[in-house]
């Protein structure tokens, strides 16, 4: 995160297993990290997509927080917690439409507020809002928001194999299998700078 590092973040092993695939070592297809959440696994595929192997954490349920019926114009119908808040609303429209006064959440005791639903095109669909004013306050494509995510609809839906869609302004689609207590995402990394750095 801009402010912290955190214990599980989607972005900086995407993006650190890229680099090695493609501008460290083109021979290796399969790489670990270490990380707070222990091993974190990236897997080149053959069509160019990245597999990243997140641990599960299914979140539990709990009261609706009065805050998000505050900030939210949608009607929460439930919500669940771990290291993020979700969120369930009616439809994807709701999602797509949220536009969430996030002063109102800053001082919950969660990373990020995602608010969720069965999607139209996809199994689910999701946005993530950090209320943190060091922090953009939506997050395009949140890998590790789906670590929570995926256990959570391969529950409700009954299956382990999932599309996903992340409706922020960016967008953003992954392919998603619930194995056993780990999570496996498989999305694509785009560069967008090469430079170099004197230091």
């Amino acid at each position: 995160m801009p402010y912290a590092e955190i214990d599980l973040c989607g972005h900086a092993t995407l993006a650190a297993a890229y680099v090695i695939f493609n501008y460290i070592d083109r021979t290796i297809s399969e790489i670990s990290f270490s990380s707070k959440s222990g091993i974190l696994k990236a897997k080149k595929e053959n069509n160019g997509a990245i597999t990243l192997d997140f641990p599960s954490r299914p979140p539990e349920p709990i009261d609706i927080p009065e805050e998000v019926f505050t900030a939210f114009t949608a009607t929460p119908i439930n919500a669940y917690a771990g290291r993020d808040l979700i969120i369930t609303v009616a439809s994807e429209d709701d999602v797509l439409a949220a536009t969430p006064a996030l002063e109102y959440l800053k001082d919950l005791p969660y990373l990020c507020t995602v608010i969720t639903a069965e999607g139209k095109d996809s199994d689910f669909v999701s946005r993530v809002f950090d209320a943190n004013p060091e922090a953009p306050s939506e997050d395009p494509v949140t890998g590790s928001a789906h670590a929570a995510l995926v256990p959570f609809w391969a529950d409700k839906l009954n299956k382990n194999v999932l599309k996903a869609r992340q409706l922020s302004s960016r967008g953003g689609e992954l392919d998603c299998k619930l194995e056993g207590n780990r999570v496996f995402l498989s999305g694509y990394a785009v560069l967008y700078l090469i430079g170099e750095i004197n230091i």
